[in-house]
């Protein structure tokens, strides 16, 4: 890497701003970055040459009306200079999606993408969906589009291959089958059903599967079938008959599935009155994984290379590409991109636009739904704009709200007692924004909903002034909806006036007087309580929000519950984990057996080490 400059520019703006840069500029590669008069980054480049690239914004005309804007409102910049042109590229992508620049293209839905796992963490391996970091031992297979098609792949890979799906806990405490071993989608591992080396060729049957060697199980099984049936073993014969037919099936339902594509993600663009739609299908061992639709902020006048170059950068920042990306347009930099791409994967990655054959087909597809996704995506738009300037109406804002956050709360008598909030904008819902907040006020009584309000938006404001105190981030809302009458907006208010926040408008949503759903009370700080239309849209709106925020504070809640009821006390003991945990419980019964346990007794448990029987005992018995 590198050096990084800045030359602030008090004086000239615009073209003449940028003009003044070229003397200190040479021919390296590089990042720049263009500021405004608050020092906001405005845009993010790259450049092979920054000092070529930085001369064309000099130029007082012949730009579009984007890049035009940009260059009139740019009043400093920043220059970072890099050894290659590749890892410029890199380093562009990043500083977009840390800074989110206003005028690049921007990927705003990046969630990681579901996987299947086959877990090696024990004897029997367990099958099953995972997200997030791949710390977990095993075999990864992915990425699926979403969790429905990891749950519909499971469901095929239980019917064909009967591997267990229950937890390793639920495994080792079973003493007779399940209701999935009853209905065929299990083999019965933890009730001994089946032997240790048949499971084991099972799961090496499925990651056979999941690696596109479908036919060569086929074979595989019609052999062991034929053999069982010549050994008159026709219990034997008839099962495997079945998984045969359950694999045709899956191999059936499975659709479009190219013959001639092993590993690809298929990318299609469409562009219409400056909205963006990308598609995503996912293509794995010869088989349709599912499909993504993404919606990037873009301009009027922005072209199809540059949108599909920055989503690509962007989309694999965090996720490995697989070898070949199948893409509906050209982009500016495929050599680089390829490049910047097969460094991040160790290994080479092919980009390549098709224009006939069975690559094309997929890609027309791929461009089909986009142009549906994206016709769907603007009526849908259409209609929140209207719904959005009439809550700016009935509430007397300044303007159609861009960000309205919805807070509620969830306990059961004041237990596991968490905080909800859900965001929703023009474009609406805002999953990406929802924020839990588990309430810790030991002084609070419980069921103290006031309380429980006060310390969620504490933390929330806190939290704002903290990370966005000049509010140019987006972070700040517009409108707050909170779930209550007079008492909840009287203590918002409170600690908006604790932070000197005056200018974000709020408004509690209550129930009438016979909790009516559909006669709802607004009630708003120095001002009468009111109420709308019984067929107001708007007052579906509110409702829809509130609604909202209910199933997540709920849905929070719940999760939160059940994770405390699954606790125990040894969960805090320092070094057992989940092993020594099952392998504790196995041999004392219960977690309060182990806590009244004497040394000798823990040192005689398989896999707990004299030292750690040590750190248990003192852990139970400190002070004793």
């Amino acid at each position: 890497m590198t050096t990084d400059s800045q030359v602030s520019s008090d004086g000239p703006t615009g073209h003449e701003c940028i003009q003044s840069y070229l003397k200190t500029l040479d021919g390296s590669p590089g990042v720049y970055r263009m500021l405004d008069a608050q020092a906001r980054v405005l845009y993010v480049g790259k450049a092979r040459n920054l000092r070529a690239r930085v001369s064309n914004y000099a130029r007082p005309a012949g730009h579009s009306g984007r890049i035009a804007r940009m260059i009139s409102e740019t009043c400093s910049m920043m220059f970072l200079t890099t050894k290659t042109e590749t890892e410029a590229l890199l380093l562009e992508q990043n500083l977009i999606k840390q800074l989110k620049p206003k005028y690049n293209v921007l990927l705003r839905d990046d969630k990681s993408f579901p996987n299947i796992l086959v877990s090696r963490a024990h004897g029997f391996p367990q099958i099953k969906k995972h997200r997030g970091a791949k710390k977990e031992k095993g075999n990864y297979y992915g990425p699926f589009a979403n969790a429905g098609a990891v749950n519909r792949t499971l469901s095929q890979l239980q019917k064909v291959f009967l591997l267990r799906n229950c937890s390793d806990a639920q495994f080792e405490s079973r003493t007779r089958p399940c209701l999935l071993y009853q209905i065929k989608r299990c083999s019965g591992p933890c009730v001994g059903r089946i032997s240790k080396s048949d499971y084991a060729e099972s799961v090496r049957d499925a990651e056979r599967f999941l690696s596109g060697r479908s036919t060569q199980i086929q074979e595989t099984l019609a052999k062991q079938m034929q053999a069982a049936s010549d050994a008159m073993e026709f219990e034997k014969a008839a099962a495997l008959r079945d998984r045969i037919r359950s694999l045709t099936s899956v191999q059936t339902a499975q659709g479009i599935n190219p013959r001639g594509v092993a590993e690809a993600d298929v990318i299609a663009l469409h562009l219409e009155k400056g909205q963006a739609c990308v598609q995503v299908f996912f293509i794995r061992a010869h088989q349709n994984w599912g499909n993504r639709d993404f919606y990037p902020r873009v301009g009027v006048d922005v072209e199809a290379a540059e949108v599909l170059e920055a989503f690509i950068g962007q989309f694999y920042d965090g996720k490995e590409p697989p070898r070949q990306l199948i893409l509906s347009h050209p982009i500016e930099n495929t050599e680089l991109m390829a490049e910047a791409l097969g460094s991040k994967a160790g290994r080479k990655v092919e980009i390549t636009v098709p224009q006939r054959g069975e690559k094309a087909e997929l890609v027309a597809g791929a461009a089909r739904n986009a142009r549906e996704s994206l016709a769907r995506k603007m009526s849908e738009t259409a209609t929140q704009a209207k719904l959005l300037a009439g809550v700016a109406e009935a509430f007397d804002l300044d303007g159609p709200p861009e960000r309205i956050e919805v807070y509620d709360n969830s306990h059961i008598q004041g237990t596991n007692a968490v905080g909800g909030m859900i965001v929703a904008g023009p474009d609406g819902f805002m999953k990406n924004s929802y924020r839990k907040f588990n309430i810790k006020g030991d002084d609070l009584t419980p069921g103290d909903d006031f309380g429980m309000m006060k310390e969620v938006l504490t933390r929330r404001f806190k939290r704002l002034l903290k990370e966005d105190p000049d509010r140019d981030k987006g972070m700040w809302p517009d409108l707050l909806l909170i779930d209550g009458g007079a008492g909840q907006v009287s203590a918002v208010r409170e600690i908006m006036e604790e932070y000197g926040v005056e200018d974000v408008p709020m408004v509690g949503v209550a129930k009438g007087v016979d909790r009516d759903h559909g006669k709802e009370e607004f009630h708003r700080v120095g001002k009468s309580v009111m109420a709308l239309r019984r067929n107001d849209p708007v007052l579906y709106f509110i409702q829809r929000l509130r609604d909202e925020a209910h199933r997540f504070a709920i849905g929070t809640h719940r999760a939160k519950r059940a994770k405390a009821v699954g606790a125990t006390p040894l969960d805090d003991v320092p070094g057992v984990g989940a092993t020594r945990k099952r392998a504790l419980l196995a041999h004392f019964g219960s977690a309060k057996a182990v806590s009244r346990a004497n040394l000798a007794d823990l040192k005689a448990v398989e896999g707990v080490s004299d030292k750690l029987a040590e750190t248990i005992y003192d852990f139970f018995h400190e002070g004793s």
